[in-house]
């Protein structure tokens, strides 16, 4: 396939700066005593950017800041070169706590709803994909809506990419996902979660895990489906036909950061031009390599590499 011509735009509608320790135990009641705290940006759209960018594809990320966090996050993007714009907001930026148990190796993740955005500042998220001066190739919408931003924000975003000859990529949940998908996105990355929640169907075996995914591609819903699903691999379906790829044996590290350098991964190689079974392939090392890093780390190119030639697509 020929390379895609143009920008990655990645919007982070709820970004985070996300914090990370560990404990000896989690328990009620007392004091858990923690260790030194890391501290990443966070966000889907952000996570996707980053790892476009550290994979060597154009890409640039898009978000609203405000406050103490808003301002480290912008610092942040700039000292590790990911070229960034931040849209200002009145209320501050969120943050999120990740804490894992070293008795269990849990992780415990606690997220915070976001700050509320007025209406001016949601809509200057749409105002400026449509008046982006660079040529973009695809929009990548992902993460939560933060409160105050409407359901159909993403289908309003669909449009605005379609007039800018741009197809979207989304990455979200509950009802900013259905309502997205009352029209149609070139690609849709559910987990098998949130695949049942939009078809209110209880998807209990693989069967019925793939006719779900294909409904969205016969009822004009969306052009590719990627289909995550955890240590049992994940499908990729399209009009051209099925692929599925089983999880990699991997040690687990942490398990934030996975869904995005999956995405981040199979959006770069499409930008590259490669065909959907290659790029799929690549989004499967991905998110395995995510598994290797600790805490909210996404995934590091090297790992991708390595791990890339170990990933068996099959058709299906």
């Amino acid at each position: 396939m020929t390379p895609l011509s143009g920008t990655v735009l990645c919007l982070t509608m709820n970004p985070s700066v996300d914090v990370s320790t560990h404990t000896e135990r989690v328990v009620p009641a007392d004091k858990l005593r923690c260790g030194p705290a890391g501290r990443d940006a966070g966000g889907g759209g952000l996570n996707v950017a980053s790892v476009v960018h550290r994979l060597g594809g154009r890409t640039r990320a898009l978000y609203p800041a405000g406050g103490p966090a808003g301002q480290w996050l912008t610092q942040h993007l700039a000292e590790a070169g990911l070229p960034a714009l931040a849209l200002p907001i009145a209320q501050d930026t969120r943050e999120n706590f990740t804490v894992q148990a070293l008795d269990s190796g849990a992780e415990y993740r606690f997220v915070l709803p976001g700050p509320t955005l007025g209406a001016d500042e949601w809509q200057a998220g749409l105002d400026a994909v449509g008046s982006w001066p660079d040529a973009l190739a695809l929009v990548v919408a992902s993460g939560s809506l933060p409160p105050g931003v409407p359901a159909d924000f993403y289908a309003r975003l669909a449009s605005v990419a379609r007039q800018r000859g741009a197809r979207l990529v989304l990455d979200s949940s509950g009802a900013a996902l259905a309502e997205a998908l009352r029209g149609c996105v070139f690609l849709v990355k559910p987990n098998l979660r949130e695949l049942r929640e939009l078809t209110g169907l209880p998807l209990t075996t693989a069967t019925e895990w793939r006719a779900a995914a294909q409904a969205l591609i016969d009822h004009g819903q969306a052009e590719v489906v990627a289909l995550t699903l955890g240590e049992r691999g994940a499908l990729l379906l399209s009009r051209e036909g099925a692929w599925q790829a089983e999880a990699l044996p991997i040690e687990v590290a942490s398990s934030v950061g996975a869904g995005d350098s999956f995405v981040g991964a199979l959006v770069w190689a499409l930008q590259q031009g490669q065909a959907l079974p290659a790029a799929f392939s690549w989004a499967m090392a991905a998110g395995s390599a995510a598994l290797l890093t600790p805490g909210t780390g996404l995934c590091l190119p090297q790992d991708v590499a390595r791990l890339q030639a170990l990933v068996q697509v099959q058709v299906v």
